[in-house]
């Protein structure tokens, strides 16, 4: 059988994005829960009335879309409204997810780039592969750092809120271990996969 849903995750300064990006260049449809996120969370967007309902106008920035500083300070500090928050986003997340794996077409190669798959816990059922991109917390502190500005401890914070490593291999049916490959080297790794999974429909 040809592997037609592919579950893409990793942590955050894993390079999870650029594999998808290569995965893309190889003929796959990307369906970007993140990307989904932070578009329902736009001026205008279809969270912003219940996010504004449930946290107060402090969330909201000038242009009347969601301050996603002010945001994590609060789910940082208080895991129940992490929980509300999470109530809000993602049967939102999920329904426009569905939505452009359905309008991609039943013999599209679909991948899914979800950051929190191993702990939302839904999506083994869903997927027929989980590929995960990992790479030392070491490594991924210092990719964050470097793209972003963000202060270590905003990092590693987020590193803790993510599931852990050995989690996240543990639910893999396959590991890109992107500790220091070149760009050439994880494309390889990719094609590898795809010509396994997309093509021939192997393990």
């Amino acid at each position: 059988m040809v592997v037609r849903r592919i579950g893409l995750t990793g942590g955050i300064g894993s390079g999870k994005s650029t594999v998808a990006g290569l995965l893309v260049a190889q003929g796959a449809v990307l369906v970007d829960t993140d990307a989904i996120a932070r578009s329902i969370a736009l001026p205008g967007g279809i969270a912003m009335p219940a996010l504004e309902a449930a946290f107060g106008p402090g969330v909201i920035d000038a242009a009347g879309g969601l301050d996603r500083a002010a945001m994590r300070q609060i789910v940082f500090a208080d895991a129940g409204a992490k929980a509300r928050l999470e109530s809000i986003l993602h049967p939102l997340i999920g329904a426009e997810t569905q939505r452009q794996a359905a309008a991609a077409g039943e013999d599209a190669v679909v991948v899914f780039d979800v950051p929190l798959l191993v702990e939302s816990g839904r999506w083994r059922a869903i997927v027929d592969r989980v590929l995960v991109v990992d790479a030392t917390e070491e490594t991924q502190l210092k990719r964050v750092v470097a793209r972003s500005g963000w202060a270590p401890e905003a990092v590693k914070a987020v590193i803790a809120q993510q599931a852990t490593r050995r989690a996240r291999r543990a639910a893999a049916d396959a590991v890109i271990y992107n500790e220091s490959l070149t760009l050439e080297e994880l494309a390889q790794e990719v094609r590898g996969f795809w010509e396994r999974w997309a093509k021939s429909g192997t393990r």
